[in-house]
């Protein structure tokens, strides 16, 4: 690619030091070697073993860090203040698209569809939690992500477990309505919503959790993803509402399922979503015929236009 040059001197910040820090190193590595091979004179940046201040240094970010630190408003926040361009969503949107709740709370004032849930600790009265929310339900950290932590609970005698297990990841813990039925994942890329993807998990995972995200090879990606046409373009509009709805911004992934009845609920962002082998951002943009060399250089140009951070 001969204009690569435009875009400088590239730190490809990954690793971090969140518990999502190996899959960062995976995702941000394959990136790193997107863009080299387009031609981008990128760098590796790892903030846990390099001073944050060192970004001066360089033309632009590609942010590749899940997780806390990398996702929720931190990174982006030392990028501002150093003026250096940065990929994705900005400070606030990072910030409420991290935390499960206050994402909940956004889109239940906006009027989208999200699955009921409560704040609980280890002093909750689990019996009051499930009689509000019914089982099984599901429990999990707020500011974690790739379902770190996160338990499904089909009997009440489970939740001081479910609820212990969560707070090794975080200090504020969440219990949701489980909803039965099948999960999707929407992939946004500059302002469009890219192919529906559904996500089945082999029968022996109780729902898509870290095994399956990153470490097992059987799970199921359906592009086509079966929904009629008229349900593909409600769920991808529906989608585009919740990513902006947070403040997101660039590229990210919204978590979907249809219930039963057919009904869809909104289940969270993702502002920083994986770039592995594994993941699901660079399926949906080969749906639309990116390779995935192409769709690191689009997400990079995000940080060359007007609206960039």
């Amino acid at each position: 690619m001969s204009n690569a040059s435009k875009f400088g001197k590239v730190a490809v910040l990954l690793g971090g030091k969140s518990a999502e820090r190996e899959v960062s190193l995976d995702s941000g590595t394959a990136v790193l070697e997107a863009l080299v091979r387009s031609g981008v004179n990128a760098e590796a940046f790892d903030p846990q073993e390099r001073s944050v201040t060192e970004l001066v240094n360089y033309d632009r970010a590609f942010i590749v860090l899940h997780g806390r630190g990398g996702e929720d408003g931190q990174i982006q926040g030392a990028l501002e203040w150093l003026n250096v361009p940065y990929t994705g969503t900005g400070v606030q949107g990072s910030a409420i698209g991290m935390d499960k709740v206050k994402t909940k709370q956004v889109w239940q004032g906006s009027e989208l569809p999200t699955a009921p849930y409560r704040i609980v600790t280890k002093d909750s009265d689990a019996t009051e939690i499930v009689n509000a929310l019914g089982l099984p339900l599901i429990i999990k950290p707020v500011h974690e992500g790739s379902s770190i932590g996160m338990s499904k609970v089909e009997k009440i005698e489970d939740f001081a477990e479910a609820i212990a297990k969560a707070t090794e990841h975080d200090a504020v813990v969440m219990a949701e309505k489980w909803i039965t039925g099948r999960e999707y994942t929407i992939v946004v890329l500059n302002g469009q919503a890219l192919p529906v993807i559904r996500l089945e998990p082999p029968q022996d995972v109780a729902f898509y959790d870290y095994e399956a995200k990153y470490q097992r090879n059987d799970v199921q990606y359906g592009i086509p993803c079966g929904l009629t046409e008229a349900e593909e373009q409600q769920l991808k509009a529906l989608s585009l509402r919740a990513f902006q709805a947070v403040g997101a911004s660039g590229w990210g992934r919204i978590d979907a399922m249809q219930d039963e009845q057919g009904n869809f609920w909104l289940l969270e962002v993702n502002t920083v979503p994986g770039m592995t082998s594994h993941s699901l951002v660079p399926k949906a943009a080969a749906a639309v015929g990116y390779s995935f060399d192409e769709l690191c250089v689009a997400i990079l140009e995000q940080t060359l236009t007007g609206s960039a951070h």
